[in-house]
Order: structure tokens, then C-alpha cells, then sequence
């Protein structure tokens, strides 16, 4: 099972996860917990997977985190559970 990459990153997809972070208004709070999960460098599935956290959701595919969801936005692939 892969790990989320969290270098060099596809500068059209490193545009596209900022331009979430704020027109989504995820807050510093949940990028630090997305920060804290991803030092424990977790493994993830090779297709399309989320995490959910208390104010976001995070999806992605493969090593790559894709996209920023607001509560009640609906995920779709495999939940990483904690």
C-alpha cells in the first residue's frame, strides 16, 4: 500500500488543494490535524480512499491527497479509519 507523497507535488494539483482550503474555509485547526496524521506517514489504498476529520474531509488517490470536502459533502472510495 502506498504513502501519501507530500513532496513535490503536481504544481496544478498543489493549486488546485489551496484554492479548497479557501473557498471551503478549512481552518488552521483541521489542516494541523491533517498535518499531525500525516507524520505518522499512514498508508493508503492504491485507489480512491478519504479520511474524515471532525471540519473536513480529506480525498485522495493513490499517494496523492486530491481534494478538500466540507461536512456533508459526500466521499466516495475506501474510509481510513484511525
Amino acid at each position: 500500500m502506498p504513502r501519501i507523497r507530500r513532496h513535490n507535488l503536481p504544481p496544478r494539483l498543489l493549486d488546485h488543494l489551496l484554492d479548497r482550503v479557501s473557498r471551503r474555509n478549512i481552518s488552521a485547526d483541521q489542516l494541523g490535524l491533517l498535518a499531525d496524521w500525516l507524520t505518522a506517514e499512514p498508508e493508503v489504498p492504491a485507489g480512491k480512499w478519504f479520511k474524515t476529520f471532525p471540519g473536513m474531509t480529506v480525498c485522495g488517490e493513490g499517494e496523492l491527497i486530491k481534494t478538500f470536502l466540507q461536512p456533508g459533502q459526500i466521499a466516495t472510495g475506501e474510509e481510513i479509519k484511525p
